[in-house]
């Protein structure tokens, strides 16, 4: 009886020519295991000969001024070292059928000598210039070590050649470029067409797609570009559409799965706690407000994302949805990301808990703080309260995950900082209720592709303007010169009532990094620049009971300066403090940034966030305008971009974009914390087609038929649970 085609593709690659056992086990490092692992190895790029031109056609087109990237196929004709300014330069002298051509590497000089040896051909690209010689020249190209072979072939025929990335493991057992590009050939030539389809006749049909075979043989050898553009978008849409899938099980199984508790306004609590606010709501939280109050009356549960700017008032939306829950008889959780914002929660709502009971006699709401660093005694107190019901809103950290939390009548969870928690941990706290509502949180906005894509399993809620009293935060970019004059600003700025914070990057020294220490610069700054002025000290590396005595002592106007390292990221809320100065601006993310700059301009005063970098790095990288920047330019400046933005803009929704082009979304939201597989092909910013036509197609499939008993869809149903059986298990997690 022949082996089934899947049962051939699981066969490990040791068995594949010029592999074997020992070369098995540097491919098993690169989560290479089986033939169809291989064969989904796909080339990071391609070299297609309608780029490349000879020498002589190359430097026709610099005298004609083309200012582009070219590619040239040569032979190294010689290597040479050369002695310039007490540096070396090593210049390459390369040969083709037109004439000579050169490249120089300033940097890296012995390695890239030993990567050059005179008779190997390569293809080189990148923007030639002329040398003061007049010589064609580039300097520290790209560039792979091609077969004489291959070299005729791209030269005289329409062949695209691969070229793969090759991690020290395979370099290690002899695999380079060409080794690595006939193993790959010889499986592709006698395997892909054994790769099963993985998605029904009627969707190929409908989005225009090639075979699963077919794509996979022309991603790796293209017969030609047009057949390399179709496996890219085959693959593209592929990937998309299952984790849209995943996503509309994750949403259809969370409002199916178990029934909601129906929660109605009962009594004229909520009423009552609005006129013990010392503001009134926006427009844009009133509106959020009557989004939340709608489902949480569905007796379908709750699953929303709320998001907002920094600063928006997403908290008091939240705590009014809580109070909503506490009046239909159940337990509300608030569930922060650090202990010291968890602390600040509990006090801000338990102060104004006891506000509303001075008007509100028909109800004492009893807050609860559970977090890691508390005292035993106080653990089993604060544990048998949320069991038996005396606490009505619990506020914590991770600690609420624990097994031995147990909740009497859990029926609103709300998650602040939601990005901060991966989907498994949130599980775990979903699990100790019957279905209840959940709120999710971000104070970084998504932006809007990123948000359709990975959270499209929530209805979603904005917050879309600031406090009317609110005045945007002017902001700055300083050299490390102009450090004096800062400081005596913030002296001057004490007078007026300012309070402020100075961010370093680090607690203490680091030897590999040349970045600022907290400990070190608060004990200088102490004794020099700002002697006369009160300053404290608070990082993560104090236990909460020692962060929660400082952020009460700032809070209380004991200190003036407040330095610190990022432990104030997130929520910490000092009305005064309208200063932050942020040190070695550079090293710091775009969303962090501005989280940090969030926690000034809390009150009505003007606020000021500083940025300062090194004076020799602002020198060097200077941009003018940050809408005229190329996509290389913006690739090769990112972290200036970073620094600019800041300055530029004060949106949140705005910085978030920006943040998605120049990071991706895998870096701002990785798959450990969505649960979902790791996004290869498609890109979120450029791709918006195919993902909404992706979209459409999973969630209609999902509604029509969530159990895949349609004959059309079981060749879905077969490949998730084959190929996303890890996701498949947070299909049921909002």
């Amino acid at each position: 009886m022949n082996p089934a085609p899947e049962d051939i593709l699981k066969k490990s690659v040791q068995y594949l020519k010029s592999i074997g056992p020992k070369r098995a086990e540097s491919f098993g490092k690169m989560r290479i295991v089986s033939v169809r692992d291989l064969l989904f190895y796909f080339p990071s790029k391609h070299l297609d000969r309608t780029t490349i031109l000879t020498a002589i056609k190359a430097y026709e087109h610099l005298i004609n001024g083309y200012e582009g990237e070219l590619t040239i196929i040569g032979k190294v004709y010689q290597v040479e070292r050369i002695r310039f300014r007490q540096k070396q330069i090593l210049k390459v002298q390369f040969r083709d059928i037109s004439g000579f051509f050169e490249c120089v590497w300033f940097q890296g000089i012995n390695y890239f000598a030993d990567l050059f040896h005179e008779g190997e051909i390569f293809a080189l690209s990148g923007k030639p210039v002329l040398s003061k010689y007049g010589n064609l020249q580039y300097t520290h190209p790209d560039f792979d070590r091609i077969t004489e072979e291959e070299s005729n072939n791209l030269i005289n025929t329409g062949k695209i050649i691969p070229f793969y990335r090759i991690p020290k493991e395979l370099r290690q057992k002899n695999i380079g470029d060409f080794s690595l590009r006939k193993i790959i050939s010889s499986a592709v030539e006698n395997y892909s067409a054994l790769l099963e389809e993985t998605l029904s006749l009627e969707i190929i049909q409908d989005q225009n797609l090639i075979s699963l075979p077919e794509a996979v043989r022309n991603y790796h050898f293209p017969e030609s570009p047009e057949l390399l553009h179709a496996a890219i978008q085959r693959l593209k849409f592929e990937e998309i559409f299952y984790l849209e899938i995943l996503v509309a099980l994750r949403k259809h199984n969370y409002k199916t799965s178990q029934p909601g508790n129906s929660m109605k306004i009962v009594s004229h609590l909520v009423a009552e706690f609005l006129k013990t606010l010392h503001f009134q709501l926006t427009k844009s939280q009133l509106k959020v407000l009557t989004e939340i109050k709608k489902d949480m009356e569905s007796p379908s549960p709750m699953n929303r994302l709320l998001q907002g700017d920094v600063g928006s008032g997403k908290t008091i939306v939240a705590l009014i949805a809580m109070l909503i829950a506490v009046d239909n008889g159940f337990q509300a959780v608030l569930m922060a990301p650090t202990e010291i914002l968890a602390d600040q929660h509990a006090k801000n709502i338990s102060r104004m808990m006891n506000n509303l009971s001075k008007i509100f006699s028909g109800r004492v709401i009893k807050v609860s703080l559970f977090i890691g660093g508390q005292k035993k005694s106080e653990r089993i107190n604060k544990l048998s309260g949320i069991e038996l019901q005396e606490a009505d809103i619990i506020i914590g950290t991770h600690a609420l995950f624990e097994h031995d939390v147990k909740f009497k009548k859990l029926g609103l969870v709300i998650v602040d900082e939601q990005h901060r928690f991966g989907v498994e941990q949130r599980a775990k706290l979903l699990n100790k209720g019957i279905a209840p509502d959940v709120i999710v949180m971000s104070a970084t906005p998504i932006p809007r592709t990123l948000s359709m894509t990975l959270y499209g399993d929530l209805d979603v809620s904005t917050i879309s303007e600031m406090p009317l009293d609110r005045k945007s935060i002017k902001t700055f970019l300083r050299g490390e010169s102009k450090l004096p004059d800062i400081y005596n600003f913030i002296i001057e700025k004490v007078k007026e009532g300012y309070q402020s914070f100075i961010v370093y990057p680090l607690v203490e020294e680091s030897e590999k990094l040349e970045l600022k220490s907290a400990m070190k610069y608060y004990s200088d700054l102490s004794k020099t620049f700002l002697k006369d002025i009160r300053i404290g000290l608070i990082h993560g590396r104090m236990s909460w009971h020692e962060k929660e005595e400082v952020m009460s002592l700032f809070l209380a106007r004991q200190f003036d300066v407040l330095i610190s390292t990022t432990v104030i990221e997130v929520g910490i809320d000092i009305t005064d403090a309208n200063i932050m100065l942020i040190n070695d601006a550079q090293r710091f993310g775009l969303s962090q940034l501005h989280q940090l700059r969030g926690r000034i301009g809390r009150g009505t005063k003007q606020a000021y966030c500083i940025l300062v970098t090194k004076d020799e790095y602002l020198a060097k990288n200077k941009i003018h305008d940050l809408d005229y920047l190329s996509p290389t330019q913006l690739e090769k400046q990112k972290t200036m971009v970073r620094l600019h933005t800041m300055v530029q803009y004060n949106d949140g929704f705005k910085i978030s974009e920006i943040d998605l082009k120049l990071r991706g979304p895998g870096d701002i939201f990785g798959t450990a914390q969505s649960g979902f597989p790791e996004l290869k092909h498609i890109n979120i910013i450029n791709d918006s087609e195919i993902i909404m036509s992706a979209k459409k197609i999973a969630f209609e499939l999902i509604k029509e038929d969530p159990h895949f008993v349609n004959n059309k869809n079981l060749i879905i149903k077969k490949n998730l649970l084959s190929h996303y059986s890890a996701s498949l298990k947070y299909s049921k997690i909002a």
